[in-house]
């Protein structure tokens, strides 16, 4: 072999060798993409099945929330417990696909604060639904529905949908990804395989390697092709399904829709009957003890018109006997003015150990020397903000109810204790503290029928004449009024137990401002002057004629008018040194009066005399002289000469002073 044969073997060699070493590297790099893509694909193909996991989820936790919430709508109609029942698994299926779907996207971190949000809109929904359900549960009635009603208007609803979109949103756009990337790396192995067939022309052996390699990677191709299409179409039977059973439950929505309009109508034309039942009943009670208080009142009258040229003590009987009858009918409608609660109360802060000590000699004279009374008084116990007279007369009630249960012979207790409570745990209670004051008999006790009907007004067990039925209703309208509750429990043959839940104050002792109507008249060191003029504004004219007459009687020099119009025009200043005026009049008010007279002149005292405040005058009248309806003349006398004290006649203002 000549040089040149040498070398141009050499070159062959090396370029054969060069072309051996570059196939084999080819090969080797080829080998390693296509592993690659193999790889990517399969990442692919893990991030679609776990895109159409997520969303599955979503769409099976949407209809299990949806199927909880139909389920306690038919709870909170029918109060089924085995509707309970199917509402309680629905939220508990659905609280385990929220736990699961955590678990699916706890390596996403915008997923999994999606799911935070969905969890807390979650939890928030369940309080909601849980006091419908609640309700239902006690069998509260229509309070169940309008918890269940309430709890339809409220947002949860709209951002739990709103967070399953948005899941569900994110998977699919992840999965359209996958199937971007997917398609991207089955095209790439496709020129890879392609490139190996041409390698293999050039080295049969490699290509015969890479050829079955290929069609290895070609069948896993077509294999996971295949699962994807399985898949999808699972998604799609899976999507039909939940949109059919999305029709049922919009069709049986409809329909639970319509039966709770039939049934409110229903409630509403029974709530407006028991309304109805009840005004006849009120009425009937009422005209009863005013026909016997009446009877007493005109009766004694009568017989002192016969008498009157009699015996003066026969005269003065009968005159007793009818001032008599009307301060029970006075003590009538300031009893149905606090069951009503348009009664104003005089708020004091009251400590009720020292309350209930004080009322231990009243209570012995009241209930006599048979009952026995034991005081189980809290020395901790908390003070309260309460009208101290309104809580006397409430405690003395169930002390005379008591005495009455155990016909006048027992033991009594009156217990104080401080405790905390929830929402409605009594009642209509708010959460918070509250004294418990208790008062408990060893009497005959209640029955079921009577205990629920206990507070209801003109409703008595006692004998006719005996009770007029106001007793409860007054403590429980005092109670309410208050901030409180009342609780009862009783046991037939074994006593009761009535309790005043009374809210806890923080108000400081010395710093409480009592209204004028409470407090205690002050002395005057000089009388008010029997001369003074004084304007007389009552819209009634048998109340006008009166009040006149007692102040002439009085040594005053009365004016009157009968509305706020016909005061404003003839009053002119420094004409009157006082006001008499009634609180509800026709047109103006008592307080708007005083308001255009302060203008004018605005060192006038002022007396209002009223039988009736509503809730938007109590506080009008802070600040002035308040004469209650019907009064003596002694009464109207003294209120005379407080409110002349109050302020000096020909003097400067009270504003000024």
């Amino acid at each position: 072999m000549t040089d040149g044969d040498q070398t141009a073997f050499d070159w062959r060699r090396g370029v054969a060798a060069f072309v051996a070493l570059f196939a084999t590297l080819m090969l080797l790099f080829m080998i390693w993409m296509v592993s690659a893509s193999n790889e990517a694909r399969e990442a692919a193909q893990a991030r679609e099945r776990h895109a159409y996991d997520v969303t599955l989820l979503t769409r099976t936790l949407d209809a299990s929330i949806s199927n909880a919430e139909a389920a306690l709508g038919r709870y909170v109609l029918d109060e089924d417990r085995f509707t309970g029942s199917i509402y309680y698994s629905e939220w508990r299926l659905a609280e385990q696909q929220l736990n699961e779907l955590e678990r699916l996207v706890a390596n996403d971190p915008e997923q999994r604060e999606r799911v935070e949000r969905l969890r807390v809109n979650f939890d928030e929904r369940h309080a909601e639904l849980s006091a419908a359900a609640r309700a239902a549960t006690a069998g509260q009635g229509s309070g169940g529905i309008s918890l269940f009603y309430q709890a339809g208007d409220s947002a949860s609803i709209t951002a739990i949908a709103t967070i399953l979109r948005e899941i569900a949103r994110a998977e699919r756009s992840a999965l359209t990804a996958s199937i971007e990337q997917t398609s991207l790396f089955s095209a790439r192995a496709g020129k890879l395989t392609d490139y190996l067939g041409y390698l293999g022309a050039l080295v049969a052996a490699i290509a015969l390697a890479m050829g079955v390699f290929a069609l290895r990677t070609f069948n896993q191709y077509l294999a996971s092709r295949r699962e994807i299409e399985v898949e999808s179409e699972r998604a799609d039977a899976l999507e039909a399904a939940v949109a059919e059973r999305t029709a049922e439950l919009q069709t049986a929505n409809e329909a639970l829709k319509a039966e709770a309009e039939e049934r409110a109508a229903a409630e509403a034309q029974l709530r407006q009957v028991q309304k109805m039942e009840a005004v006849g009943q009120l009425t009937g009670g009422i005209a009863h003890d005013f026909n016997n208080m009446l009877a007493v009142v005109v009766g004694g009258l009568d017989l002192a018109r016969r008498r009157i040229d009699g015996p003066r003590r026969e005269l003065l009987t009968h005159l007793n006997n009818s001032m008599e009858g009307a301060n029970r009918a006075a003590t009538l409608t300031r009893r149905l003015l606090s069951f009503s609660r348009h009664e104003p109360l005089h708020p004091e802060r009251v400590e009720s150990d020292e309350l209930v000590q004080s009322m231990r000699e009243l209570l012995d004279r009241t209930l006599g020397e048979r009952i026995s009374i034991n005081l189980d008084l809290d020395t901790e116990a908390w003070p309260i903000f309460v009208d101290a007279h309104q809580l006397e007369n409430a405690i003395l009630n169930l002390a005379v109810n008591a005495r009455d249960a155990m016909d006048g012979k027992g033991e009594l207790t009156i217990r104080t204790d401080n405790v905390t409570l929830s929402d409605n745990e009594i009642g209509d209670i708010q959460a918070g503290d509250y004294l418990k004051l208790s008062v408990i008999d060893d009497g005959c006790g209640m029955s079921e029928e009577v205990r629920t009907r206990a507070f209801e007004p003109f409703f008595t067990t006692k004998e006719v004449g005996k009770g007029t039925g106001l007793g409860l209703s007054q403590i429980f309208g005092f109670a309410h009024q208050s901030g409180g509750e009342v609780g009862i429990e009783s046991e037939v043959g074994k006593g009761t137990s009535v309790a005043l839940y009374l809210p806890r104050t923080t108000i400081e002792a010395g710093k409480v401002t009592l209204h004028p109507a409470a407090k205690p008249a002050a002395p005057h060191e000089v009388m008010a002057p029997a001369d003074a003029r004084i304007l007389i504004v009552e819209d009634d004219e048998r109340v006008r004629a009166a009040t006149l007459g007692a102040l002439e009687d009085l040594g005053y020099a009365p004016e009157s008018v009968d509305s706020g119009a016909a005061a404003l025009e003839i009053f002119k200043p420094g004409a009157f040194d006082l006001v008499i005026s009634d609180v509800i009049m026709p047109e103006m008010t008592g307080p708007e009066l005083v308001r255009e007279l302060r203008a004018r002149q605005d060192n006038i005292a002022v007396l209002f005399v009223t039988g009736y405040v509503g809730d938007g005058d109590s506080d009008e009248l802070a600040g002035y002289e308040l004469l209650r309806k019907p009064f003596t003349v002694s009464a109207l006398a003294s209120a005379v000469a407080s409110a002349l004290g109050n302020v000096e006649i020909g003097g400067p203002s009270a504003a000024a002073r």
